[in-house]
């Protein structure tokens, strides 16, 4: 057996058996930028299902378009799925949208605007509606104090 078609195989069978991207089960609710980006991914997966069936290497590659199309249908579903939610309502609670900062009991003040879960990027300080801490602390007021496990965390603003 040549190694050619050994390599043939390997990539026919990591296109056959690529799984697809797990799409939550809670409500997908969305920002207005959060939408936009979802908006953006899908014209970016359209446009690598494009590229892909361009590609003279289809033949030997078909690990690109199982990709490109998975992308595809993932992002597909998730902007079909997708609800815009605007924050309405008192401007002291914490409500999907919005930015809240909050003490814990260590002392450390943190800052997060609770998003939708493909928006979500704890280290660009958006944290997903249905985490723990956004849980813990969504439809609550400046001044509230929440247990979040075994710690307690104090809302000091809301913006």
């Amino acid at each position: 057996m040549s190694v050619a078609f050994t390599k043939e195989e390997d990539n026919e069978a990591a296109a056959a058996f690529l799984p697809e991207r797990p799409v939550s089960p809670h409500p997908n609710l969305v920002t207005e930028s959060g939408l936009a980006k979802l908006d953006a991914a899908l014209t970016q997966a359209k446009e690598a299902v494009a590229m892909a069936q361009t590609n003279a290497d289809l033949k030997t590659d078909r690990s690109a378009m199982a990709r490109a199309s998975r992308d595809f249908r993932y992002f597909t579903a998730r902007r079909a799925s997708a609800q815009l939610v605007q924050s309405a309502g008192e401007a002291d609670t914490v409500l999907f949208g919005r930015l809240v900062t909050f003490r814990r009991e260590d002392g450390r003040t943190q800052s997060f605007r609770i998003v939708g879960e493909d928006e979500a990027d704890a280290t660009q300080g958006m944290i997903s509606h249905v985490s723990p801490i956004a849980q813990a602390l969504l439809g609550k007021q400046v001044g509230d104090v929440v247990a979040l496990n075994d710690s307690e965390l104090e809302v000091l603003a809301v913006a």
